[in-house]
């Protein structure tokens, strides 16, 4: 029993996202890892919205100059 505690607040605290602490764990948060994660995460949205938008300027002119 005890082990199983153990393992569930592992669980809870190391691995599983809390959506109230802007989908980070317990501990990212309480060790102030908080900051640069969110700043990783922005960089990638960032860079994805970027690439997303040149595919789909690519995908536009391709069909323009198809017809």
């Amino acid at each position: 029993m005890r082990q199983t505690i153990q393992k569930f607040v592992h669980y809870y605290n190391n691995e599983r996202y809390h959506e109230s602490l802007n989908n980070l764990t317990p501990a990212d948060v309480y060790f102030g890892r908080d900051k640069d994660i969110l700043a990783k995460r922005k960089d990638i949205k960032k860079e994805t919205l970027i690439m997303r938008r040149k595919q789909y300027q690519k995908s536009k002119i391709k069909q323009l100059t198809s017809y």
